[in-house]
């Protein structure tokens, strides 16, 4: 940690010496308060992680874009390693809020927001984030590092060959793909929707679906979320490949925290978030398999 906070100190934006403040709770990238000539800023350090298929130029051109859009904080300073925002005054969101109906169907305008007004705003390359190739390439990578759980990986990719025939032919839209309640703030006027790691072209359903399994909604809820998101009636075949599509979440990350247990240098409990995720991957496949 203490090299990342070196690097914040060295950035060439700042034109006097500051002292970066560590923020907690990042399981990704560190992450940094620097108040500088009477402003707050936010910087997060973190360099490509290509196990998990993290390329910080795709990062910047989605919040970029975010902020184009009002989605997220302008981005104000890059160098390799390292993005500087606008330090927002605002409340981290729980579970327990973003269960709330009024809280989901605010967020929800957000994510319709990311897939159908981003695309207009996204410049240079950009990335496709489908969770099926995410699972393959996780299970090659586990393997390659004679994870703990090479046992498990035979079962779950059947299962993610099964989920994938599921999910069947799909349209396109920008994701974000990372909808922990972590990712998005209340500063009491409005919500924001933050961190583009992952962000690419995806399906609606896995942002619809990582929303609601993040967060563990009700099925009563995750019903409201899909009928507001399609404007018709949720029929058996929508809810069937949802229903693929949130174990696809899960299982998603669950297996990004089993790479995590092994390459990530942040102080985190990995293992106990790893057996979190399993938990519910499975609960939501025995409900998959009842329909």
């Amino acid at each position: 940690m203490q090299a990342a906070e070196e690097l914040v100190r060295r950035l060439k934006f700042w034109l006097d010496p500051v002292v970066p403040i560590r923020i907690k709770g990042g399981i990704t990238n560190a992450n940094f308060l620097v108040e500088h000539q009477g402003r707050k800023y936010f910087v997060r350090i973190g360099d490509d992680i290509p196990v998990h298929q993290v390329m910080r130029f795709n990062e910047l051109a989605a919040g970029r874009a975010a902020a184009e859009c009002g989605l997220s904080p302008q981005v104000v300073h890059y160098e390799r390693g390292a993005l500087v925002f606008d330090f927002l005054e605002a409340k981290t969101l729980s579970a327990a809020d973003v269960k709330r109906p009024e809280y989901l169907m605010r967020v929800l305008e957000l994510v319709k927001t990311c897939h159908r007004v981003m695309p207009l705003h996204v410049r240079g390359p950009s990335v496709i984030f489908w969770v099926f190739h995410v699972l393959r390439d996780y299970a090659h990578s586990l393997r390659d590092a004679q994870s703990r759980h090479i046992p498990a990986l035979r079962r779950l990719m059947e299962i993610a060959e099964r989920l994938e025939h599921a999910v069947g032919p799909v349209d396109i839209v920008y994701g974000h793909n990372d909808l922990l309640p972590t990712n998005l703030m209340d500063d009491g006027k409005r919500l924001w929707l933050i961190d583009w790691d992952y962000a690419g072209f995806n399906s609606p359903l896995f942002d619809l679906a990582n929303l609601c399994s993040n967060s563990e909604v009700s099925a009563e809820s995750e019903r409201l979320v899909l009928e507001n998101y399609f404007e018709r009636r949720v029929d058996d075949d929508l809810g069937r490949r949802y229903a693929a599509m949130k174990c696809a979440s899960l299982l998603r990350e669950a297996m990004w925290s089993m790479i995590s247990e092994i390459h990530s240098t942040l102080d985190y409990d990995y293992t106990a978030y790893t057996a979190e995720y399993l938990r519910r991957f499975e609960r939501a496949f025995e409900e998959f398999r009842k329909l």
